[in-house]
């Protein structure tokens, strides 16, 4: 009963997941129908339930866009896993503040870029240009996308991934 279930709003976009067990509430009280089915079913003593994958909202939801949180994770995966000032393509990634923190350099998207150890040692707490060290690109706030919120469940569940348009992807 907590197998995710992709849930859309009336428009087909997608909003959110759910776990099955939310899913046939919804479908239960008519707020929501079956797009895709996922495997498996529930057994009741009278009826068999195949598990809903894809649910779609009989009304529209309107709710801001979700955002991107600020996270080691998330700044290395908005620099692809690289090093911003050697390009070096790594796991073994530190933060950099690009401005120290010290000089007045805060802790935001646009301040913060992935760094190799040598490199982030060798610019030390000076900033790139004192260090001679230029950045592969300027770091800035990721835009969200439904690939983006969606990404994590897209390997497991193949049904889904018609529902995520393709164009978005290229923002991850």
């Amino acid at each position: 009963m907590n197998l995710p279930v992709l849930v859309l709003n009336q428009n087909y976009e997608p909003l959110n997941v759910c776990n099955v067990r939310r899913a046939f509430v919804l479908l239960d009280r008519g707020k929501a129908e079956v797009l895709e089915h996922g495997n498996g079913a529930v057994h009741t003593p009278s009826r068999r339930l195949p598990l809903p994958s894809v649910i779609r909202l009989v009304y529209m939801i309107k709710r801001p866009r979700p955002q991107v949180r600020l996270t080691r994770r998330e700044v290395f995966v908005r620099d692809n896993f690289t090093c911003q000032y050697c390009g070096a393509k790594t796991r073994d990634l530190t933060l950099d503040h690009v401005v120290p923190r010290h000089r007045g350099g805060k802790h935001t998207w646009d301040n913060l870029v992935s760094a190799c150890k040598n490199c982030n040692h060798r610019k030390g707490s000076r900033t790139p240009e004192e260090a001679r060290m230029g950045l592969l690109r300027q770091p800035q706030r990721p835009r969200p996308s439904s690939y983006y919120v969606f990404y994590q469940h897209l390997q497991h569940q193949d049904e889904w991934q018609k529902f995520i348009p393709a164009w978005e992807q290229v923002g991850v």
